[in-house]
């Protein structure tokens, strides 16, 4: 993995990139207690040339995906593994891009809803689980909440949480910022049940329950 990963950043002067932003952040204390380990989330973001600014609403994006999506997933990766202390520390993820204003919705998420990012994101971080996701288009500065869940079990709802992201100067019009997060823990205190335990719950069963 780590040899696919290096030569993945060779090509980087090859997707337009421009900066990369890495945001980390550790909880320590909630609610007046200490969680059970202190856990630590990270995003790593990177502002890169939108390369379909200009194109029309018809134009193939499938040579761009395959071209930058690889260069983007050992970027992001790379840097979210040595931010949280190794793979095995990674227990969720998500994904998030936001497109410039002169470039379509559609363009965010031709980055990061394809097998060139989404699968190699997921093999480099040792999961099986569907990758959440947020795209959005916005002018330089916007914050957006990444959703992240757990990389090998999506039902596990303790994991279920989020981490905001925000460059201050991207995207420009003409960029994107790519996304990808991860956390090395659940929430704070988790204590609100797992979806494969939950009984089973519905209009009728709850009108059946006394007021």
């Amino acid at each position: 993995m780590q040899e696919c990963m290096a030569h993945l950043d060779e090509n980087d002067d090859n997707i337009g990139l421009r900066k990369l932003v890495v945001y980390r952040d550790v909880v320590f204390t909630e609610a007046g207690e200490a969680p059970a380990q202190p856990v630590r989330r990270a995003s790593v973001a990177a502002v890169v040339r939108n390369p379909w600014t200009g194109t029309g609403p018809a134009a193939e994006l499938s040579v761009e995906q395959r071209r930058v999506g690889p260069v983007l997933a050992g970027l992001l990766t790379r840097r979210l593994v040595a931010s949280l202390g190794g793979v095995d520390e990674i227990e969720a993820f998500g994904k998030a891009a936001i497109v410039g204003t002169a470039g379509e919705i559609e363009h965010a998420g031709a980055l990061i809803h394809t097998p060139y990012f989404g699968n190699l994101v997921r093999e480099f971080l040792a999961g099986e689980s569907i990758i959440c996701f947020a795209d959005t288009r916005a002018e330089a500065g916007e914050n957006l909440v990444v959703p992240l869940w757990h990389k090998t079990r999506a039902s596990t709802r303790s994991h279920y949480q989020t981490i905001s992201a925000r460059v201050s100067d991207a995207p420009r019009p003409d960029e994107i910022v790519v996304i990808a997060a991860a956390s090395t823990g659940p929430r704070p205190h988790p204590r609100i049940g797992d979806r494969t335990t939950d009984p089973v719950v519905t209009a009728e069963t709850l009108e059946a329950v006394p007021s």
